[in-house]
């Protein structure tokens, strides 16, 4: 098989389906599995955010070491990070993105959302020629119509097929999107200091490398020698991540993958894994072009 029914066959083992973007970042050869696919983004949206943030530092809108106060009541819910912790907290603006970018902390990004705004979100994207890329609402105003579109019974609800057919949150077209295509886009534009000043572009290089998560993308990548940085995004049947994968003989590539499981479970390993290996089968195949 070549490389693309490879990755159809992954996924379809896996029991998910699955969008794919693979480009080389320096010669721009490409592999394409639903690239156009309008796709629900989740928290990788937070990485169009956090590039806005450090370009509005670059203009001298935003001063990155600036404090910012966040209190338990008013924080965006999560498993991570600030969303997590019980006590007040003090954080600069490049502590809350470190703990956006690196745990996916929700409440980090709603600190950064609220200085940065929505409107600088989709300027950025919009500069950088993602047409088919948008933030629509606030992370903790996606995690909200969950709550309200899953009803009284709550997250027990998000086993029920009808439920989960209704959820505004996993409608690209009532939520944040994107495609494959325009997040590699992004990515490239990163690697190659064309989405902002050299030094921010360095930056946000730094923070994707300090992702905590290996079980989706870095998976396929099992070597010491070979650099994985990503952003995840996760809602009740959806799992995502892009990012890009550096060879130690100057190879780069930027990949993005998005899936949707049949199974609403909220534990399935092998799509978490599926990411990975679709990511290097995509590699593999532009390497041997």
């Amino acid at each position: 098989m070549n490389p693309l029914q490879r990755i159809h066959s992954a996924f379809g083992e896996a029991g998910a389906t699955g969008w794919l973007h693979a480009v080389d970042i320096d010669s721009g050869a490409e592999i394409s599995a639903g690239a156009d696919q309008p796709v629900v983004t989740a928290s990788v949206h937070k990485l169009p955010l956090l590039l806005a943030l450090h370009r509005q530092a670059a203009q001298g809108l935003v001063d990155l070491t600036e404090q910012v106060h966040c209190v338990p009541a008013h924080r965006a819910g999560g498993p991570t990070g600030l969303s997590a912790m019980l006590d007040p907290v003090r954080i600069s603006l490049r502590d809350a993105a470190y703990l956006m970018t690196a745990l996916s902390d929700n409440a980090a990004a709603e600190l950064i959302l609220e200085r940065v705004g929505l409107d600088a979100v989709n300027a950025t994207t919009a500069s950088l020629g993602l047409t088919r890329t948008r933030a629509v609402r606030s992370f903790a105003g996606a995690l909200a119509t969950l709550r309200e579109d899953a009803g009284p019974t709550g997250v027990q609800a998000l086993s029920d097929p009808h439920v989960i057919a209704r959820l505004r949150a996993l409608d690209p077209a009532r939520t944040n999107h994107s495609t494959p295509r325009d997040m590699t886009t992004l990515l490239r534009a990163v690697w190659r200091d064309e989405a902002a000043a050299p030094e921010h572009c360095a930056a946000v290089r730094r923070l994707l490398g300090l992702q905590v998560w290996p079980h989706r993308m870095a998976s396929g990548f099992p070597f010491d020698d070979v650099h994985v940085a990503g952003k995840t995004g996760t809602l009740p049947t959806l799992r995502n991540e892009v990012g890009v994968v550096e060879y130690p003989d100057g190879g780069r590539y930027a990949l993005a993958v998005f899936t949707r499981a049949a199974n609403p479970a909220a534990t399935l390993p092998a799509v978490d894994a599926v990411i990975g290996t679709a990511a290097r089968i995509a590699v593999d195949g532009l390497r041997t072009r």
